[in-house]
């Protein structure tokens, strides 16, 4: 279990959505400080949250952003992006920008503080997956999310012997503005959330944040058909 209040958090991805609920909800639950990254930091509009500039895909900002924020026992690797994408209909670099955030940003962000972690007595990293990470949607988007999840479960393996504990958020469309132009149920950014930091005081290793999250992974071991009915036609 990870104790949040006192804490010092980055959250990626801080200044809108669900990196903003969280940032939220970090104070609500006593942290001590809460860094709120962003491309523009001045999107972060938290009184109490330390703006601060990151692109997770930039070698460069990542480090510039490690030595600013030493003091890190709990990171919440959030930013993500979706281009929506098409396999075979799209540009390469529009299924590789799904890809390089998704995937290759969060891990960067981790190589980044696993050693602050570590240094500051151990602690804990969450990661912002998706219940497209067990259900293809046409887009690369899933697909890094799957690919986020085992990065997510390998990281855990590698992190426990050093005291950092680890955490996959899985979720369904969210109403933030990522998804403003999905015609779909969406949860509540606040409600993502909470479960999410409930996930990090629990010491869980999955947090499955909504019903239709827990059943599409429940299917994962069930025929393709269950997860893709229309392969029944």
């Amino acid at each position: 279990m990870t104790a949040i209040e006192g804490a010092t958090v980055l959250v990626t991805g801080g200044g809108r959505g669900i990196g903003k609920m969280l940032v939220e909800e970090l104070y609500g639950r006593g942290a001590g400080k809460v860094y709120a990254t962003a491309r523009d930091p001045r999107t972060v509009t938290h009184p109490g949250a330390v703006p601060l500039a990151l692109e997770v895909t930039d070698p460069a900002s990542v480090t510039a952003a490690a030595e600013q924020a030493q003091d890190v026992t709990i990171l919440i690797n959030n930013a993500g992006a979706s281009v929506r994408a098409s396999y075979l209909g799209s540009p390469m670099e529009e299924v590789r920008r799904d890809v390089e955030t998704n995937f290759y940003g969060p891990l960067l962000v981790t190589r980044a503080f696993v050693p602050i972690i570590e240094r500051n007595g151990g602690g804990h990293i969450l990661n912002v997956h998706s219940a497209l990470s067990w259900l293809a949607d046409g887009t690369p988007y899933g697909a890094s999310k799957a690919a986020l999840w085992s990065q997510t479960n390998s990281l855990r393996l590698e992190l426990q012997p050093r005291g950092i504990a680890v955490t996959g958020l899985h979720m369904v469309y969210v109403d933030t503005d990522m998804t403003a132009g999905l015609d779909a149920p969406k949860a509540d950014p606040r409600d993502v959330a909470v479960a999410a930091l409930d996930g990090i005081e629990a010491g869980a290793h999955e947090v499955l944040a909504d019903d239709t999250t827990r059943w599409v992974k429940s299917q994962l071991s069930a025929d393709l058909e269950a997860l893709y009915p229309q392969l029944n036609k």
